[in-house]
């Protein structure tokens, strides 16, 4: 498919300058695509917008990277009801090697550049800022956005200068982009279409020229028509430090059947003809959740790789599955130690049930032997033992103990 074509059909398309988008298919267009350094990691939010960038990529347009290290010392009030409170300089510092970091994983093996606004902020005079650039950026155009208005409006929480100045900031960035690289377009979510606005209007008024505008849509949970990418723990990040990837792989193992081929698109580089037979399976045997497996299986691998990936899927089938738990490697175990209870060999079940607070006494956790109701390895018991090697303890379906000496 043309890039026209294969944003369209995976869903890509929210508001864009161009009057008819087969522009893109033309002559390659240096772009640029930001992230603040509010965090020291992409959300799956952001990783939507990175692979979309993907596609802009695969199709001969050259990428500009950015990392806000400018804006992150303000913070974006796009969709937030409040002021956020301001980092550190050495907070930004790391969330913005985090974020560089992790361009350079996402993309790697591609041509693209990674650039910091903080390069070209931080030695601008505050005075010409506003002659040379605010004097061309009108006050009506500013207030007359959404976020702005609900800020303002009547019990709205109100907006400090600094906030109401980022798409400023953010304008100047296109502009510097475009005067340094050529920089012709701008890929973003479709919560920053006003902030990219303004770097089109500067383009037009300073330079002359013509600039654009690409955003996708955000992804929107199809079962709940709530924001996509939240857990009950929060946001589901790219960080395996914040995210592990057992979690990560159980997030998309567990997405909605009305929404896993959409996500699909989205998320995964496979090609139309491999999706429409995904889905085709899966629509003849939801329960068997084919569609959500390759999903999971596919985001994992590009996020934390195939061995990490590997490594979940053994620690799942043995959770859920039939595997036994000597086919787990020291790596492995240790990956399932970090997800659920661990207790050392050598004690009763008796006590183990108790030490992780899954029995509040010797005669609950007596009572849950004798009535069938805690397994190890895949065995129920019906009286106490003790256990001297390497066990996986269960009580019901989702209720686990790993015995283990690490």
């Amino acid at each position: 498919m043309k890039l026209s074509e294969e944003l369209q059909w995976r869903g890509f398309v929210n508001q864009t300058t161009f009057t008819d988008i087969t522009e893109l298919d033309e002559n390659p267009r240096t772009f640029y695509w930001g992230v603040d350094p509010s965090a020291d990691s992409m959300t799956i939010g952001n990783f939507a917008t990175a692979m979309m960038v993907r596609h802009f990529m695969s199709h001969g347009h050259k990428a500009i990277l950015l990392v806000g290290g400018a804006t992150g010392m303000i913070g974006d009030p796009d969709g937030k009801a409040d002021e956020r409170n301001l980092k550190t300089v050495e907070e930004i510092a790391k969330n913005r090697a985090g974020i560089s970091a992790q361009y350079h994983k996402i993309f790697d093996g591609m041509d693209f550049q990674v650039v910091d606004n903080y390069d070209w902020f931080k030695d601008i005079n505050y005075l010409d800022f506003l002659r040379n650039i605010g004097k061309h950026v009108a006050m009506s155009s500013m207030l007359g956005r959404d976020f702005i208005q609900t800020r303002l409006g009547e019990g709205g929480s109100g907006i400090s200068y600094a906030e109401f100045s980022y798409s400023l900031i953010q304008g100047y960035d296109f502009l510097h982009l475009y005067r340094t690289y050529g920089a012709t377009l701008q890929v973003a979510a479709s919560d920053q279409w006003g902030n990219s606005i303004t770097g089109v209007d500067l383009i037009r008024k300073l330079e002359g020229k013509e600039a654009h505008v690409w955003t996708g849509p955000l992804v929107i949970n199809r079962a709940t028509g709530v924001k996509f990418g939240k857990s009950e723990n929060g946001a589901i990040w790219l960080d395996p430090t914040k995210t592990s990837p057992y979690k990560f792989y159980q997030f998309w193992l567990n997405v909605d059947d009305e929404g896993v081929i959409d996500y699909m698109k989205i998320y995964t580089l496979l090609s139309r003809e491999e999706i429409d037979a995904i889905a085709e399976n899966h629509a003849a045997n939801p329960a068997a959740r084919s569609a959500q497996r390759i999903l999971a299986a596919r985001i994992t691998d590009l996020v934390h790789g195939q061995d990490r990936r590997e490594s979940v899927e053994r620690v799942t089938d043995v959770l859920f599955g039939s595997a036994d738990i000597t086919s787990l490697s020291d790596d492995d175990l240790a990956a399932l130690a970090a997800e659920i209870p661990l207790v050392a060999t050598g004690k009763t079940v008796v006590d183990m049930l108790q030490e992780t607070e899954i029995a509040k006494s010797n005669g609950e956790a007596r009572r849950l032997i004798a009535g069938g109701g805690i397994s190890v390895n895949g065995e129920k018991l019906s009286d106490d033992i003790r256990i001297t090697e390497t066990s996986l303890l269960k009580k019901g379906k989702n209720t686990f103990v790993l015995v283990c000496d690490l």
